[in-house]
């Protein structure tokens, strides 16, 4: 059987002026056989030798065989580039003459031409190879990862129920929990994330936050160096709503009072009149 999407070994059954005809084997009928164009047949092939070839659809919407190596096959993910953005959706350059689609209602985000995208290659109801940004069903949940583990993953969704969800080298499952995803994050951007949790159907809940001792006084230079910002003087202090705090410093209510106590405590801050004033 012929496989879209697949690298196959394949039969030479017959030599023709404009390239090859492949099959299963060499008694293949001719609905059982694709072309391999002339330019792509390696010098000296001759009839029963066997080769490997991944099998697409042409630019006229047939099927044809290429010894090209694509970077992304059925069912696999890849980071690729957009090389246009039509009225229909994108294109993706994929290492084969004709570009890889990515229609609109499988984009996560509108691309642009010269984006890199993590996506994977599935068949649409009419038997055509496209893209999906939509990745989730195809990652992977074997990670060699535990608690504690430093990675580095890319933003490929995010949910305002859930968070921000993750594929940890571009193939295992990952999510930063709403409750951890204070930020901004975006759709393609690369991060480095530590393991808090290997659930046991084996996804990764993962943090942008370092462990606790480091992460305070990392905050906590933060904050010093934005009331700086603010001539010394913050016009609020930690009893000021989440929404404030999140939109000034990126964090939480609870991580900014872990700051603000921490440079209380080292006498670098003081409390007055409902603000924050750096101490000179």
């Amino acid at each position: 059987m012929l496989n879209l999407g697949r690298k196959q070994k394949l039969t030479v059954v017959k030599k023709v002026e404009f390239g090859i005809y492949l099959g299963e084997s060499r008694e293949a009928g001719e609905k059982e056989r694709v072309l391999l164009p002339a330019k792509q047949v390696p010098e000296g092939t001759k009839e029963g030798d066997i080769l490997e070839v991944f099998l697409y659809r042409d630019s006229s919407d047939r099927m044809i065989a290429t010894t090209r190596e694509p970077k992304l096959t059925l069912g696999g993910l890849a980071v690729l580039e957009v090389v246009q953005a039509g009225k229909i959706g994108a294109f993706l350059d994929w290492g084969l003459e004709k570009d890889l689609m990515l229609p609109f209602r499988e984009q996560t985000r509108r691309v642009q031409a010269g984006d890199q995208v993590l996506v994977s290659l599935y068949l649409d109801k009419s038997s055509r190879l496209c893209a999906t940004m939509k990745v989730y069903p195809f990652l992977k949940t074997s990670s060699p990862y535990v608690i504690g583990d430093t990675v580095e993953g890319l933003v490929y969704e995010i949910s305002d129920n859930f968070g921000v969800f993750i594929a940890v080298d571009n193939q295992y499952s990952g999510l930063i929990p709403k409750r951890e995803a204070q930020g901004i994050y975006k759709v393609g951007q690369k991060l480095k994330l530590r393991v808090t949790d290997v659930k046991e159907d084996g996804k990764l809940t993962l943090s942008a936050r370092a462990k606790a001792h480091e992460q305070i006084k990392e905050d906590s230079e933060n904050v010093y160096q934005i009331i700086e910002e603010f001539a010394g003087v913050l016009p609020f202090d930690d009893k000021a709503s989440p929404e404030i705090i999140q939109r000034e410093f990126g964090l939480s209510k609870a991580a900014f009072k872990r700051a603000v106590g921490h440079l209380l405590k080292e006498k670098q801050i003081e409390l007055r009149d409902g603000k924050i004033w750096i101490r000179r």
